[in-house]
């Protein structure tokens, strides 16, 4: 395997990154905030590495194999909340080198859980990077650089396939995988664009528009403030979040292909688009009856604006709050954190398991009952009018198995450290989705900071695992990956 060569790529990858902090930067120097030298710094370094890295490789530059992609995947998601967590570091007193890597592996991976408080007091620039990463981690940094490896030489296909999230994933929109990625971006920076503007309209300074849209885009859930969204107590500002969270959990391809064939159809006939849209309705309008029955607010109508906007924000795994809705009575918030393990569709910058993996895997449970009455009966498992083939069923069943044996063996590890069942179990569920916040100790009132640093750690592998869909880390660990 080109381990050297994927290395050599890595490095290139890093410089890429440091340019990525210019956009704080930029922040830094018109708002005169005390963190322009931590950027400054922070890119020089981070250039530094990546440019000498690249330079120490280039004698073995060369065509990279498929397996070679999940190296580079893995390689690069480790690395880069190293670099990432830098300016943070630098900027913010006291910050232990484990929370800054927390903090910057939850902003790339989308996740949005925190170990810091305080952030209405952070200087501007530490929020819009922390923000940013969110941004640049929603579709995948590894899609943006398969967009410019032409002019780096190298191919891309490979790392597309390993970095794209869904069992389906190798179904191309176009011929050319870089000219696929660079539609998907067009599209998430249009749609991020009219986020942006949607925020400034609706209330917010265009410094917060930025800042927020960036993490609504993402999914991630952070924010510029300790209370979230209950910070602006604005309907209009939640409505416009609401609306863009709901955008931003649908697969991007579908955009990509409605626009190119100017119809919004291709939407509307996708089984996951169209399951997806009625699972959130039906789960808002569901909690929101369960809130005003239950009387927690005065009204529907207040029981329904709350319900919409936190319903949305777990189930997309954003991880937003307008309030602590761990004081909801106790179904309402386990519903939610239910939801965010399966409601966002494949192609979208939500984490989870995916909705077409729940949908497969409900036509197979049927398909085996089936059997059962009928055991000589042919019956195709067929999601919309596709027939699933016998292979895309079985990493279906395999990822499952996956996914099931990582929340198990992480909650019983945070167990084991000494957190309580409901922080130690919503803490997996929500590290492993990319939701940000649980419950207990960790729920939305709450942070990640009074984790030890063993537990963090737990916490930080989780995010990586669920991000990068666990086989794309968990196969290189295996010795049949390094065999020849």
């Amino acid at each position: 395997m080109n381990a050297l060569a994927v290395v050599g790529l890595v490095g290139r990858i890093i410089a890429v990154f440091a340019a990525l902090m210019f956009v704080p930067l930029a922040f830094a120097l018109s708002a005169h905030d005390p963190a322009e030298n931590a950027f400054l710094v922070a890119a020089a370094l981070t250039a530094s590495t990546g440019i000498a890295i690249s330079l120490a490789t280039r004698r073995f530059r060369r065509e990279l194999q498929p397996r070679d992609g999940f190296l580079l995947v893995t390689l690069t998601w480790t690395l880069l909340p190293a670099f990432g967590a830098l300016p943070l570091l630098l900027a913010i007193p006291g910050l232990s080198f484990t929370d800054a890597y927390f903090e910057a592996m939850s902003g790339l991976t989308t996740t949005g859980a925190t170990v810091l408080t305080g952030l209405d007091a952070l200087p501007v620039s530490i929020n819009v990077w922390r923000c940013f990463m969110v941004l640049v981690g929603g579709l995948g940094i590894i899609v943006l650089v398969v967009a410019i490896l032409p002019l780096l030489g190298v191919g891309g296909a490979q790392l597309f396939k390993s970095e794209t999230a869904g069992p389906l994933k190798d179904q191309k929109l176009t011929p050319r995988i870089a000219e696929t990625a660079r539609g998907l971006w067009s599209v998430y920076f249009v749609t991020a664009l009219a986020c942006f503007a949607a925020y400034g309209m609706a209330g917010m300074s265009w410094t917060d528009a930025f800042i927020h849209m960036c993490s609504t885009m993402g999914l991630g859930g952070f924010a510029a403030y300790d209370a979230s969204f209950g910070h602006f107590q604005s309907p209009a500002i939640e409505a416009v979040a609401v609306v863009f969270m709901a955008l931003a959990g649908i697969n991007f391809g579908l955009y990509f292909v409605a626009w190119r064939k100017r119809s919004m159809a291709v939407i509307w006939r996708d089984v996951e688009a169209r399951t997806y849209l009625a699972v959130v309705a039906t789960s808002v309008l569901g909690v929101a009856l369960f809130l005003a029955a239950h009387g927690v607010y005065p009204s529907l109508a207040e029981s329904l604006r709350h319900a919409a906007f936190n319903v949305v924000s777990i189930a997309t795994t954003t991880g937003y709050a307008t309030v602590d809705y761990a004081q909801w009575p106790v179904f309402a918030p386990v519903f939610m954190l239910f939801l965010c393990s399966f409601a966002t569709c494949a192609g979208s910058t939500g984490g989870g398991i995916k909705l077409v993996r729940s949908l497969l895997l409900l036509k197979q449970a049927r398909l085996e009952l089936v059997r059962v009455l009928h055991p000589r009966a042919v019956v195709p498992v067929r999601l919309g009018s596709t027939t699933v083939s016998a292979q895309v069923m079985s990493s279906v069943i395999a990822f499952m198995l996956l996914y099931g044996s990582v929340m198990v063996v992480a909650t019983l590890v945070l167990l084991l450290s000494g957190l309580d069942l409901v922080t130690a179990a919503t803490a997996v569920i929500a590290c492993i989705n990319n939701t940000g916040p649980g419950l207990g100790q960790v729920g939305p009132a709450g942070n990640f900071q009074g984790l030890s640093d063993f537990q963090t750690w737990v916490c930080t592998v989780t995010m990586l695992l669920g991000r990068l869909e666990l086989v794309a880390v968990m196969i290189v660990f295996t010795a049949s990956f390094w065999r020849k």
